[in-house]
């Protein structure tokens, strides 16, 4: 009966090991070897997540919203963590040495549907859904409801008139702060739930306790997706067919470093 209560109990908290600055330069090292290890699911994935955000800016444009493509763009990188699942699971076997199929990969990533994964994705698009609730809300406060002709006419308004450059500046100061907080809820979440049998409350928990334990490292660490994310869209999202493989790859990795073995 005592065996038999053992087995099932709840999985263990994952033990958590404080991250240090080598740490993040191995992992992004790393995270380039996997993807010239597998560069056509690095490029797929990548491609995924760079055609979705040309999308998405394109439609908005069509329908004459255009001023609403920076901050779609700008928070484009909260689900970046959810859509690179795929690269956890090839770098997973790169690691393990089990052979890299299509079929294996997408079939890890479909059988997460009816799991835990699949609210850690919820948390990732409902944070996207709450940073753009809150860009038209302060559109709406320092901005008014004027409808903008076009994208041009929304940046002179913002970077020609006193209330432009407070919606800029207060904006960006509320995108940091979710970016950081997405950041804390994921980096350790995602890889977590496609490793283990947890359920994803415990891995929320776990990553911002990765973050505590680390604040300076993953300070930079976030800054660093944030960056390279920008640069990325900066191209016309061309940059990201690079950029989401090598962060997936190397968020992978900095889990494996920090995240003692089960």
């Amino acid at each position: 009966m005592e065996a038999q209560s053992q087995t099932d109990a709840a999985p263990a908290f994952p033990v958590i090991r404080a991250a240090t600055f080598e740490d993040i330069g191995a992992a992004l090292a790393q995270g380039w070897r996997d993807f010239l290890a597998a560069p056509l699911y690095g490029l797929a994935f990548g491609g995924v997540y760079a055609l979705g955000g040309m999308l998405i800016v394109a439609t908005v444009a069509w329908f004459g919203k255009g001023y609403l493509a920076y901050p779609l763009a700008a928070g484009f990188v909260l689900i970046g963590p959810f859509i690179a699942a795929g690269l956890y699971e090839v770098s997973r076997r790169l690691e393990s040495g089990q052979p890299l199929t299509w079929r294996g990969v997408l079939g890890v990533i479909f059988a997460q549907r009816g799991r835990e994964f699949a609210w850690m994705a919820f948390v990732s698009i409902f944070a996207f859904m709450v940073w753009m609730y809150q860009v038209r809300l302060l559109l709406a406060l320092f901005l008014g409801f004027q409808s903008f002709t076009s994208f041009g006419a929304f940046l002179e308004v913002v970077f020609t008139t006193q209330d432009g450059l407070v919606f800029l500046a207060v904006g960006h100061v509320v995108g940091a702060a979710m970016a950081t907080l997405v950041v804390s809820l994921t980096v350790v979440s995602f890889p977590l739930l496609l490793d283990r049998d947890v359920d994803f409350i415990t891995a929320m928990i776990a990553s911002v306790k990765a973050v505590t334990l680390s604040p300076a490292p993953m300070l930079a660490w976030a800054l660093l997706i944030v960056a390279l994310t920008a640069l990325s869209i900066a191209t016309g999202f061309l940059g990201l067919f690079v950029a989401l493989p090598v962060l997936g790859h190397a968020t992978w990795r900095l889990y494996r470093r920090i995240v003692a073995p089960a």
